[in-house]
């Protein structure tokens, strides 16, 4: 039992990032290595972890039934633009899996964990949305339908759902244009009520960048540009997974 459970151990670190070499490893994390191999080291499980660790992760980002057909057309409006450099972005559970070796950490850091904007099963609930980015203007375009599970004002998105979507937005156009990022503020404006079951286009744009520091703006419009629903400014830092995860 050891032996195998030495062996899958060793397995795992064959996952991790390349910078995450054994010398570098904190206690902590060798122990969650360790603990991860005993439990799945064990006949019965693992096939199942073998295949979920080598599987390709959940893409939350491309349709599903819960999409309306104005967002299906602007996904497909936006898909065609393929050509002109504009790229559609995977969304997945985690920002973990986005890094290397990712799909292995994100089962042995934290496993239970979920992102905020992907913990409902139920599709069309509450976040529905999509980014594509275009690195040469240094823009990114998130499609966003927003479920019945939003509701603040009668009717209408909770502005604290609205401020998670712009965060998540820019943190996606930063993180694409310069790497893993965290916030460190982020301004919004208020314009006009997003009614629920509406599909906003959340416009975002690298302003510039200072050492560390990323700012982006953004503007959230209805999907035909007419209407201003929110501006925002966020700022973010740039930081290390190997920070994040405590090694």
């Amino acid at each position: 039992m050891w032996r195998n459970t030495m062996r899958f151990a060793a397995v795992l670190c064959r996952h991790l990032p390349p910078q995450m070499n054994p010398q570098n490893l904190t206690a902590s994390l060798k122990k969650v290595i360790l603990e991860s191999a005993v439990e799945f080291s064990r006949p019965a499980r693992t096939i199942s972890w073998t295949r979920a660790l080598c599987s390709a992760p959940k893409d939350y980002g491309v349709p599903n039934p819960s999409w309306s057909a104005e967002m299906m057309s602007l996904y497909e409006r936006y898909s065609a633009k393929g050509a002109e450099s504009w790229e559609r972005l995977p969304s997945y559970k985690r920002y973990l899996t986005y890094s290397a070796g990712g799909q292995c950490l994100s089962r042995l850091h934290k496993p239970t964990a979920r992102l905020f904007t992907r913990n409902l099963e139920e599709e069309g609930a509450g976040f529905e949305y999509t980014v594509f980015a275009n690195k040469a203007e240094r823009r990114a375009v998130c499609l966003f339908q927003a479920g019945p599970l939003l509701e603040g004002p009668p009717g209408h998105v909770h502005g604290g759902a609205i401020a998670t979507i712009i965060d998540s937005a820019t943190g996606i156009c930063a993180t694409y244009l310069t790497g893993f990022v965290m916030t460190a503020n982020l301004n919004i404006n208020y314009r006009n009520p997003i009614p629920l079951g509406s599909v906003v286009l959340v416009e975002c744009e690298l302003d510039q960048t200072e050492g560390r520091k990323t700012f982006v703006s953004c503007r959230i419009t209805s999907a035909d540009g007419s209407k201003l629903h929110t501006e925002a400014t966020a700022l973010f830092v740039s930081v290390s997974v190997g920070t994040l995860i405590g090694f």
